[in-house]
């Protein structure tokens, strides 16, 4: 009786890691073909094979990538285009953060982990109902995206190489389109939607008059905004109850 209660149970166990396998494996691929989009914007930007590769190796945050290559695409000065790229960046900072008492890895390990903290990895691994299948989608989450987002960076850097103008074709569209396809899923209140159309206005708004990569910059002022905004509408709703 133990040993079939034990075969079940592994059998159940069994089920539950593919399952989580079979997720972690759709977020990789569906979300790792877009690396053929950030190589052909990055490159339509100026950058070269190797420096478009580096991004993708070293950086491995699909927005901060493209918020990088798409502000030296509109002219702006590198300061400029890295500080907006950080500023999308630090969010993973917090995910991070999460994920490190929720994973609790090996100290030897983390340095090397803290690479594949993104937006992917840490939905698919904060998911999970147990830390063993929280590990197992991260782990398979983190390495299929990382494998797949850096070869086709290569793929799409090559390719626009080969065709010459990415504006003639309509490819520098690409980074723009896959970034809000990433975005657009995860605006799922009215805050959250009201912060990313804030965003929007000031950035849309302040690009005629400000120098390329400011905009993006002064578009973050769209969270703080809406956010005080919030609080005080719930405060007065809360003073009004009383």
């Amino acid at each position: 009786m133990a040993d079939r209660t034990a075969l079940e149970d592994a059998d159940i166990g069994e089920k539950a890691d593919r399952a989580v396998v079979r997720d972690a494996l759709g977020v990789g691929v569906a979300v790792g073909l877009s690396g053929f989009a950030f190589g052909v914007t990055s490159a339509g930007s100026g950058l070269t094979l190797l420096q478009t590769c580096a991004l993708s190796l070293l950086v491995f945050t699909g927005a901060s990538q493209f918020a990088l290559v798409g502000a030296l695409a509109a002219g702006g000065s590198p300061f400029t285009a890295a500080a907006g790229a950080f500023f999308l960046g630090v969010r993973n900072a917090f995910y991070g953060l999460r994920l490190s008492q929720l994973l609790a890895l090996p100290r030897p390990v983390r340095p090397f982990a803290a690479q594949w903290v993104i937006d992917e990895t840490a939905a698919v691994a904060l998911a999970q109902p147990t830390r063993r299948a929280a590990r197992l989608g991260f782990v398979v989450t983190g390495l299929s995206l990382y494998l797949l987002w850096n070869l086709t960076t290569l793929l799409g850097a090559m390719g626009a190489e080969a065709i010459g103008d990415t504006d003639a074709w309509g490819l520098d569209a690409a980074g723009p389109a896959v970034f809000l396809a990433l975005l657009a899923p995860m605006l799922k209140t009215g805050t959250e939607r009201a912060v990313a159309g804030l965003a929007v206005l000031l950035g849309l708004g302040l690009l005629p008059v400000l120098p390329a990569g400011v905009p993006v910059l002064l578009a973050a002022l769209a969270a703080p905004t809406v956010l005080w905004a919030d609080g005080r509408r719930r405060r007065g709703e809360q003073e009004d109850a009383r």
